[in-house]
């Protein structure tokens, strides 16, 4: 019978603050490898910055001060926590949520991120996003293009998909598609037509979704002018005469011609 060894449990490491202070202002110095320091602890250091230390100093205080600054600190705390809730309590009743709402204002989402981040030392991002109501990947995503170049919606920055429009070829598309000279053109004359000139480089199949997309409507204008409603009116009897000749063939094989004459007069009395 096989007898099973508990695995030893493992004990974690715990090193001072103000060692911790002194690797993530100097950097990666060789303190940390004369205290035998792990590599990923040092990088988790530096990643995460500086923490909040608590000191003894406001304790050295009399105990009336040390009363006033609890109080005041409760009394702002108060004062803080009913803004919080009225603040809510306006968010509820707006219906205002970012879930499944633009924000193409790439000013707005930076102010965003910054308000996010400013509050991640006192509250966790789980519960920040949820109370934003905003989804951790579409933030991650704002936070990933605000570092590598601006957030707007079509921003033009360098593309991150070799077959992607930038901004400006997708307005020069909407341009060409409205336009009133080409509106005469199909897409799949115009598109060609926009690479032999340079313009943009684009398949017909991507300029039609991009106008289903957009809803670039394209009336189509006539090329010929309309037909006359109303034709040759004579202003008395004997002006204009019609006549009309239809030929019949009945069935014993003779040929009948009849022939219906009519006055443009009596025509447009009737009419």
């Amino acid at each position: 019978m096989m007898s099973i060894i508990p695995a030893a449990p493992r004990f974690r490491r715990a090193y001072d603050h103000r060692l911790r202070e002194h690797v993530v202002r100097s950097g990666p110095t060789s303190l940390g490898h004369r205290l035998a320091i792990p590599g990923a602890t040092i990088w988790t250091w530096r990643r995460r910055g500086l923490r909040p230390v608590v000191t003894m100093e406001p304790l050295d205080q009399d105990r009336q001060h040390l009363l006033e600054s609890i109080a005041k600190l409760d009394r702002r705390a108060r004062v803080l926590t009913a803004v919080v809730r009225l603040l809510l309590a306006i968010l509820r009743v707006s219906g205002f949520s970012l879930a499944g709402r633009r924000l193409p204002d790439s000013a707005a989402k930076a102010d965003i991120i910054r308000t996010i981040e400013s509050a991640q030392p006192c509250l966790p991002l789980a519960l920040i996003l949820r109370v934003l109501r905003l989804e951790p990947a579409r933030y991650h995503a704002w936070r990933h293009a605000s570092l590598a170049c601006a957030i707007e919606d079509r921003p033009s920055c360098p593309r991150t998909n070799p077959g992607q429009l930038t901004a400006a070829e997708v307005a020069t598309i909407k341009s060409l598609v409205l336009a009133p000279k080409h509106r005469h053109m199909p897409l799949r004359t115009l598109a060609p037509q926009t690479q032999r000139d340079g313009k943009v480089f684009a398949s017909v199949t991507t300029w039609a979704k991009l106008v289903r997309k957009g809803g670039w409507r394209r009336p189509r204008g006539r090329l010929y002018p309309p037909k006359p409603t109303v034709g040759v009116r004579a202003t008395q009897t004997n002006e204009v005469w019609h006549i009309d000749t239809t030929f019949i063939k009945p069935l014993d094989g003779t040929r009948a011609y009849l022939h219906s004459v009519i006055d443009n007069f009596f025509r447009k009395i009737l009419a």
